[in-house]
Formats: structure tokens, C-alpha cells, sequence
């Protein structure tokens, strides 16, 4: 599954790219007002973290909501505390678009992360270009240098990168080029079961210094407590707030 989405959203970016070029895409990329440093924003602190997500559909539930107006609905996860805006802009599956992450952009003043199966380097300057402060990586989608290469790309251009594992080797290869905000996926994406314990028992290899971010398997407040109570600093959170009161949601997972 991980290897058919990456394929897509290669072939979709290709696409793109035969419309706006590379140099156009740097050229806005490097235009957008610096990014937000994501890192501050995402600190830890003395209660826990949510970066909320923009999500209409995923391979494994299908259909979550429509979501008419992404901007509307960032707002009101900023509204009710989210730390960070995670926007879904793959097409095909996820039937998201990089016109989303625009539109949330413009609207909301916390970081925007964009999310999506990202291999290439034009992807990551069309992040920047389309205005994300934060762009994420999956390590289990890329070799080490290609990894290493995006990651230091995304800094050049003045972003975050999220770094996703879901093993032990994983969180090693984040570790070695230096990623400062570590995600664990509870969701093993080439067969997309889950198991939430996993964060738990990858948490104590991410040291002190690096942020870590607890992905998957949310539905409520206990949930969010149990990644806590595991050592997250950060929770990310999509299914359960597209398809409830975002708000009202925020508040009961944030203990507001």
C-alpha cells in the first residue's frame, strides 16, 4: 500500500510539474514569507499537543467527511487549541489537495504541515511555494540518502520536517540526520493495522531535545492521555475531528 501511494503521488507531482516548472516552483517557493518555526510551537510543555488534520477520506475507512471549506475548519481547530494544522494533500486516496494547504495557510496564524507521500525534491519546494511551515517525511518510503537530501532541503527552505517511523531501525535513521521532531505512526502503512502501544515502545529511544509526535489511533480523550502518559509531547489527530464538533473535541483531548 505504502509503495502504490508513494507511486501515485510521484506520478501526480510529475503531472504538476509539466504545467509549473521547477524553476517557477523555487522561484515561489522562495518568495513566501519565512515559515513558521514550527518547533517552538510544537515544545514541549505542561500539558500535551494536538495538530489537528484536514482529512476527507483514507485506504483504510474510506469516506470521513466532506469538508466544503478547509479554511473553515482550520480556523476552528485553532480555535480550539490545536498547536499545528496537518493538512492531507494527496488526491487520489485522500482526496486532498495542495489548494487546501492554501487555503488553511491563509487563514490560520499556527504552523501547517504539509501530508503526503513525499519522495521528491519538487515536492517539497511546492510545499513551501504552496506556504507549509512544516513538510513530512516517511522514513519507511525513502532510502537513507534520499531521506537525508529531503530533510536537508525542507531546512534549506526554512521548514520543519516531520520525520515518521514506525520501528526502532526507523527512529535510528531519523535520528542520524539530525531530525528534531519525531513521529511514531501507529498505523504500519504497508498493511495499515494498528497498534498503539507502539509509540510507547519506541518513545524512550527518541531523547530529550527531540519532539515527539504520537500519530494514529485516536477516537478520545483517553487516547490522547494514553500517548501522554507514553511520553508524547505532540498528538496528531485527524478521523476523530472531521468527524465530530472539532472544537468541542479539541477541548476534551487538550483536558480544557
Amino acid at each position: 500500500m505504502l509503495s502504490e501511494l508513494v507511486t501515485g503521488a510521484l506520478q501526480d507531482a510529475s503531472e504538476r510539474r509539466a504545467a509549473r516548472s521547477l524553476s517557477e516552483v523555487e522561484a515561489a517557493a522562495l518568495s513566501r514569507p519565512p515559515a513558521i518555526d514550527a518547533l517552538e510551537a510544537l515544545a514541549p510543555a505542561d500539558r500535551v499537543k494536538i495538530i489537528a488534520e484536514v482529512k476527507r477520506s483514507s485506504p483504510s475507512r474510506g469516506a470521513l467527511a466532506d469538508i466544503p471549506d478547509p479554511a473553515a475548519l482550520a480556523v476552528s481547530y485553532e480555535t480550539g487549541g490545536a498547536s499545528a494544522i496537518s493538512v492531507l494533500t494527496e488526491g487520489r486516496r485522500f482526496g486532498g489537495s495542495l489548494a487546501d494547504l492554501e487555503a488553511v495557510r491563509d487563514a490560520v496564524r499556527v504552523p501547517v504541515l504539509r501530508k503526503d507521500f513525499i519522495a521528491d525534491p519538487y515536492q517539497v519546494l511546492e510545499a513551501r511555494a504552496s506556504g507549509a511551515d512544516i513538510v513530512l517525511l516517511i522514513v519507511a518510503a525513502l532510502d537513507q540518502s534520499t531521506l537525508s537530501s529531503l530533510f536537508d532541503l525542507s531546512t534549506q527552505l526554512g521548514m520543519t520536517a516531520l520525520i515518521e517511523t514506525h520501528s526502532a531501525d526507523e527512529v535510528s535513521r531519523a535520528l542520524e540526520i539530525g531530525a528534531g521532531l519525531i513521529g511514531v505512526n501507529a498505523r504500519d502503512l504497508s498493511t495499515f493495522e494498528l497498534d498503539q502501544d507502539l509509540f510507547g515502545s519506541l518513545a524512550d529511544q527518541i531523547p530529550s531535545g527531540v519532539i515527539r509526535v504520537a500519530e494514529s489511533a485516536v477516537k478520545t480523550a483517553a487516547d490522547v492521555a494514553h500517548y501522554r502518559g507514553a511520553g508524547a509531547d505532540v498528538v496528531l489527530v485527524g478521523e476523530a475531528l472531521v468527524t465530530g464538533d472539532p472544537v468541542r473535541t479539541l477541548a476534551e483531548f487538550l483536558g480544557l
